[in-house]
C-alpha cells in the first residue's frame, strides 16, 4: 500500500513539471503590460493587444489544470504503453463530466443545483456544464482508468473481437465505471464543495500558525513521498481557494501587480506558498555547514557534489539531490531543517510576504519580483533579507550538530565519496572509452546510465514496476539479494539509492524521466 501512495504521489509531480515554463512567460508578458516600464504600453494599442495574445496563451495550462492532471498521472502510473493509457484517460475523463452534465441538466432541481452557466460550483468541461471536481474528478478519472489499465490491457480476446483489444476495450470497461462515478459525485460532492467553503475560512483564519504547520508537514514528509498529498490538494485543489492557489495567483498576478495594498492582504492564502523559502535560502545554508564539516583533504570533492545539488534547489526548487546527501544518514538534520523552514516562512508571512514562492528562484524572479517589483519592491527586499539571515542560522545551527554529534555527512568519513556529478560521471566514461567519439552526445550517456541500471537491478527479469518523480527513480524488484550494492550505482551516475525490501529509490538528478524511458525501451 506505502509503495502504490508514494507512486501516485510522484506522478502527481509529472504535469506539475510544466507550470514553470507556462509561468514564466506570463510574468513575462505582465512586466511588458507595465506602463510605469513601458510608456507605450498603453491600452487599446496595437502593443498592448499583442502581448495580451501572449498573455492569454500563457494561461492554458492553469486554466485547464484538472485537464493536466487527467493526462498527466497515466504517464507515470501506466506500467505499459502509457501513451495508450494516457488517451483512455482522457476519454474517461470527457465521458464522466458530460454524464455529470447531462444528469445536473435533467434533475438539477431534484438535487438542489443552479444548473446555469457562471454559477459557482460549476465549469465547462468540453463544451458541457457540470459540477467543477477540480484536480479531484480528474485524479479519480484517471486512478480508475489506470487500474483498468494496468489490469485488461494486455486481455487476449477472440479472433472475431481482437479490433476491441487494447484501448477500445479499456474505454468499453470504462464506461459504465464512469457512469457509477459521475452519479455518485452528484449525490456526495455538493455537500462536499459547502464543506471545503467552510474549510477555506478556517484555514485562512489560521493566519501563521496555519502557515507553519503546512510547511513543517510538506517538508518533514519528504522521505516518505507523502508531502505530494500535503501541497498537492492546496496547490491545485480547491481546499484553500477555489481551483488551487496557483491558479488564482496566476489568474489576479495584473491586479496583484497594478495595486500597492499588502500582499497578504491581496493575497492571504500566499502563506501556505512560501515554501519554497526553505529550498533557497535553507538549502544554501544546509551545502556550507556541509562543506565547513568535510575533512579539509575532502573538500574539493564535497564542494564538486554540493555546487550542482545546490543551485538545483536555489534555482529550480528541486531538493531532493542536497536533502538526500543527509536525509538517512542524519534524519535529526531534517526535522531541523524542516522546523527551520516553516519558522522562515511563518516569520515572512508575519512581515507581510506571499506569493508565488513554492519553487526556486526562477519562479521567485518572473512569477513575483518582477511583474510586482513596482509596487511591493519594499516586501520584497525584507524577504530576502530575512531569507538570507536565516541562511546564517541555517548554517550554524548544522554546522553546529554535525560537530557535536559526529554526524557522518559526506566528506566526514574516510570511506570514499562516491556522489558523481553528471560531469564526472562523462568524463570517466571518456577515459574508459578511449575510441569514443569526443563529443559523445547527452542520449549516450542516459543510455549507458538506464543499462547499468537494470543489470545492477538484477535484470530487467527482477524488476516489477518502475516509476519517477521529480528526481528518483522509484522500483520495485521480486528479488532484492539480486540488487547491487549502493556503491555499484553510484559508480553508474547515481547520486545515492535507498532500499526498504523489494522497494528502492535511486536518485538520479534532473534527468530522471530520461533514464526511466530509456529503461523501460530495454526492458520492452
Amino acid at each position: 500500500m506505502r509503495n502504490t501512495i508514494q507512486r501516485f504521489g510522484a506522478a502527481m509531480f509529472v504535469p506539475v513539471l510544466l507550470f514553470p515554463a507556462a509561468g514564466i512567460l506570463l510574468g513575462l508578458t505582465v512586466v511588458l503590460l507595465d506602463p510605469h516600464l513601458f510608456p507605450f504600453a498603453v491600452e487599446g494599442s496595437t502593443y498592448v493587444k499583442i502581448v495580451g495574445i501572449f498573455q492569454k496563451a500563457s494561461m492554458v495550462l492553469f486554466q485547464n489544470m484538472p485537464m493536466l492532471f487527467a493526462l498527466g498521472l497515466p504517464i507515470a502510473l501506466a506500467k505499459k504503453a502509457s501513451g495508450r493509457a494516457v488517451l483512455a484517460a482522457f476519454i474517461s475523463y470527457l465521458t464522466f463530466n458530460y454524464f455529470i452534465g447531462g444528469i445536473i441538466d435533467v434533475w438539477s432541481e431534484q438535487l438542489g443545483i443552479n444548473y446555469q452557466a457562471g454559477q459557482t460550483g460549476l465549469t465547462e468541461v468540453g463544451g458541457v456544464l457540470t459540477l467543477d471536481t477540480s484536480i479531484v474528478g480528474s485524479i479519480m478519472t484517471a486512478a480508475f482508468t489506470v487500474w483498468m489499465h494496468n489490469r485488461f490491457f494486455d486481455l487476449r480476446l477472440p479472433d472475431w473481437a481482437n479490433i476491441f483489444t487494447g484501448t477500445p476495450l479499456i474505454v468499453i470497461f470504462c464506461f459504465p465505471l464512469m457512469l457509477i462515478l459521475a452519479i455518485l459525485t452528484v449525490l456526495v460532492w455538493p455537500p462536499i464543495q459547502s464543506g471545503i467553503q467552510s474549510l477555506q475560512i478556517i484555514i485562512l483564519d489560521s493566519g501563521a500558525i496555519g502557515v507553519w504547520l503546512f510547511t513543517f508537514l510538506e517538508r518533514i514528509l519528504i522521505p516518505t513521498g507523502l508531502h505530494h498529498f500535503v501541497y498537492g490538494p492546496v496547490y491545485f485543489g480547491p481546499i484553500v481557494t477555489d481551483g488551487g492557489t496557483v491558479n488564482y495567483w496566476i489568474s489576479h498576478i495584473s491586479e496583484f501587480a497594478n495595486s500597492d495594498a499588502p500582499l497578504t492582504e491581496l493575497f492571504p492564502q500566499g502563506g501556505f506558498m512560501l515554501i519554497g523559502m526553505g529550498k533557497v535560502f535553507g538549502c544554501s545554508g544546509i551545502a556550507m555547514a556541509i562543506y565547513a564539516t568535510a575533512k579539509p583533504e575532502n573538500k574539493k570533492m564535497v564542494a564538486g557534489l554540493l555546487i550542482g545539488a545546490t543551485l538545483t534547489a536555489v534555482l529550480t526548487g528541486i531538493t531532493e539531490p542536497i536533502e538526500f546527501t543527509f536525509i538517512f544518514i542524519a534524519p535529526m538534520l531534517f526535522l531541523v531543517h524542516a522546523i527551520l523552514a516553516a519558522t522562515m516562512a511563518t516569520i515572512m508571512y508575519l512581515f507581510g510576504v506571499s506569493g508565488n514562492f513554492y519553487l526556486g528562484v526562477v519562479d521567485f524572479l518572473f512569477q513575483n519580483w518582477l511583474p510586482l517589483g513596482a509596487n511591493h519592491w519594499v516586501t520584497y527586499v525584507i524577504q530576502i533579507a530575512i531569507g538570507l539571515t536565516f541562511t546564517v542560522i541555517y548554517f550554524y545551527v548544522f554546522k553546529f550538530l554535525i560537530v557535536k554529534f559526529n554526524l557522518m555527512t559526506p566528506g566526514r568519513s574516510d570511506a570514499k565519496i562516491k556522489l558523481f556529478t553528471k560531469s564526472d560521471y562523462q568524463k570517466s566514461k571518456r577515459e574508459d572509452a578511449h575510441h569514443a567519439e569526443s563529443d559523445t552526445n547527452e542520449h549516450d550517456v542516459v543510455t549507458q546510465k538506464a543499462i547499468a541500471f537494470i543489470e545492477g537491478l538484477g535484470g530487467k527479469e527482477n524488476i516489477k514496476h518502475i516509476t519517477n518523480c521529480a528526481t528518483r527513480l522509484r522500483i520495485q524488484v521480486d528479488n532484492p539479494e539480486l540488487v547491487e550494492e549502493t556503491a555499484y550505482f553510484q559508480s553508474h551516475g547515481a547520486i545515492n539509492v535507498v532500499y526498504k525490501g523489494q522497494s528502492l529509490q535511486i536518485i538520479v538528478g534532473l534527468t530522471v524521466p530520461q533514464v526511466r524511458e530509456e529503461m523501460n525501451i530495454l526492458m520492452k
